[in-house]
């Protein structure tokens, strides 16, 4: 099955298809989601992303994320990627959204809209080995400090939604 996803534009809104890879290889902006998960010790679930991944393989990232299908629900794409990557289910609620460009290895652009959305679990997940090397819940203020310390180990898009994340996901997760 060929994997696409929906291109948008810099408000969301629909403007076509097209295939995964080159979408990402010729950085042409499409919706994406990202899951974060944290436990009622207030720890985020991250996983490091497997070795053979296409881009930013063994590096370490929230929950999980992915692209919606063409006539999906955002919300649904993430509560079926969570299931997939990470082998769990709990009830997300939407945070917030961003846009953003990263340049990446081997000609990889990611450009996304990129819909955030948290949920609580002190589950451990049962993940997918070809999607994800390893996991574990970390506390926020330490993560922050490695990421700080050490970027190279982290994804791009972590990296840069971290801050917001930080100032959310406490008010967020009281109303989960």
């Amino acid at each position: 099955m060929i994997e696409e996803v929906i291109l948008v534009d810099e408000n969301d809104q629909e403007i076509g298809l097209m295939e995964k890879m080159e979408a990402h290889l010729r950085g042409r902006l499409h919706r994406a989601f990202s899951v974060f998960i944290f436990n009622t010790k207030g720890e985020l679930l991250l996983q490091k992303r497997a070795e053979d991944k296409y881009h930013s393989a063994g590096k370490w990232t929230n929950t999980c994320c992915s692209h919606p299908r063409y006539g999906e629900q955002t919300v649904d794409a993430a509560n079926r990627r969570l299931k997939e990557e990470m082998g769990m289910h709990c009830k997300l609620v939407y945070g917030f959204s961003f846009l953003y460009k990263a340049t990446l290895a081997d000609g990889i652009s990611e450009h996304e809209y990129d819909h955030v959305f948290f949920g609580l679990s002190n589950s451990l997940p049962l993940p997918d080995p070809t999607e994800v090397a390893s996991f574990k819940y970390v506390n926020m203020d330490l993560l922050l400090n490695d990421i700080n310390a050490n970027p190279e180990d982290y994804t791009a898009w972590l990296k840069i939604c971290f801050q917001r994340v930080m100032q959310t996901y406490q008010e967020i997760l009281d109303n989960v």
